[in-house]
């Protein structure tokens, strides 16, 4: 059966216009996401993982160019399906028909998306009147069984509270109810639960995926966690200095990673079952964007890279209908070298444990 795209996003390329001179930030990145799937883009500060999302949603600052691309979304409008080029919009026809209705996003800080001056009641109703002209009575139903739906407790109550009122996981999940208010097909959370404690981080993962097995939305997290990764996503899209490294599906990516970038991210997860003192850490540091060198940008940090890793940039190499990896190591003439044997026996510990 044909799975259903909903979002393609082909040969993007993003600059940013700095006093220092243009920063290429996106450099010719291709993913897809198709219909009820949890996709997860992972990768360290500064690889591109948020100004990505900020294209789809239209919302790049001021000195950011797009300079070459496309990001097609499918959408339903009532019996007929829709698709467009977001770059081709401008940014109050994406408002209009898309931010919040079609696309909505979960930020990382509850407190920056939330109005402290309105009520959280008004908050989550805004959008449907907005989007729908919902009559006020009808929304104000919904938003109740909104709150009820993210797990909180007298929710009628609450609809009359601010947010400074709330704690800091209610705030999310209030967050995460405001972007289910339009029923959107798509769902972005940028690292939605960084500024959380660990079991309500927990619990507002579990919450988003029973609401997408309820609704069958698809969603996009970006995160640098990859423990939020192998709880919550169906495929891994690796990201680093502005394109995707290694892409596949979650077991492809945690049992049978092809990039050394890979491995260094997996191998720098915190692991509480070794009787290793040292917490690795990938050497070296991001390459500056703003010169671009030659080669593969990730070779200087490469214990693995070759001769030609300076020289050329590596193509995407299928390993799998669904597993794809830009490293020479994967060509037919280069030696042949394995995921590590430590790192293997540590993510076989670590994903039993998740599990």
């Amino acid at each position: 059966m044909e799975k259903n795209k909903i979002l393609s996003i082909k040969d993007l390329s993003i600059s940013f216009q700095t006093s220092a001179g243009e920063v290429n930030v996106i450099r010719g990145m291709n993913l897809s996401l198709y219909k009820g799937e949890t996709l997860a883009i992972v990768g360290e500060s500064g690889s591109g993982k948020s100004v990505t999302v900020k294209a789809i949603m239209g919302i790049l600052s001021n000195n950011g160019k797009i300079n070459s691309g496309s990001i097609h979304f499918t959408y339903r409008n009532g019996e007929d399906e829709v698709q467009e080029d977001l770059l081709k919009l401008t940014k109050s026809e994406i408002r209009k028909r898309i931010n919040g209705k079609r696309i909505a996003m979960v930020f990382q800080d509850p407190m920056t998306s939330l109005n402290p001056t309105m009520s959280i009641g008004a908050q989550i109703m805004e959008g449907m009147i907005y989007h729908y002209k919902t009559p006020k009575k009808e929304a104000y139903k919904k938003a109740v069984n909104l709150l009820e739906l993210v797990g909180i407790t007298e929710p009628e109550k609450r609809m009359k509270n601010y947010p400074h009122q709330l704690s800091g996981g209610m705030r999310q999940r209030v967050v995460i109810a405001i972007a289910l208010a339009c029923d959107p097909e798509l769902l972005i959370c940028d690292e939605p639960t960084t500024a959380l404690d660990v079991t309500i981080q927990s619990k507002i993962l579990e919450l988003i995926k029973n609401i997408q097995e309820k609704t069958g939305i698809s969603v996009i997290y970006i995160t640098h966690d990859l423990g939020v990764v192998a709880k919550v996503a169906d495929y891994v899209a690796v990201m680093y200095a502005g394109k995707i490294v290694e892409k596949g599906t979650t077991d492809e990516i945690f049992y049978d990673s092809k990039h050394p970038y890979t491995w260094g991210l997996l191998s720098a997860m915190p692991d509480l079952s070794t009787d290793d003192d040292k917490l690795y850490t990938i050497p070296g540091s991001p390459p500056n964007l703003l010169h671009t060198a030659e080669g593969d940008s990730f070779a200087p940090r490469n214990i693995f890279a070759m001769n030609i890793d300076y020289r050329k940039e590596p193509p995407m190499f299928k390993i799998s209908d669904t597993h794809y990896a830009a490293t020479w190591l994967l060509h037919e003439n280069a030696p042949k070298i394995e995921m590590p044997k430590e790192l293997k026996t540590r993510i076989s510990t670590m994903l039993k444990e998740v599990k």
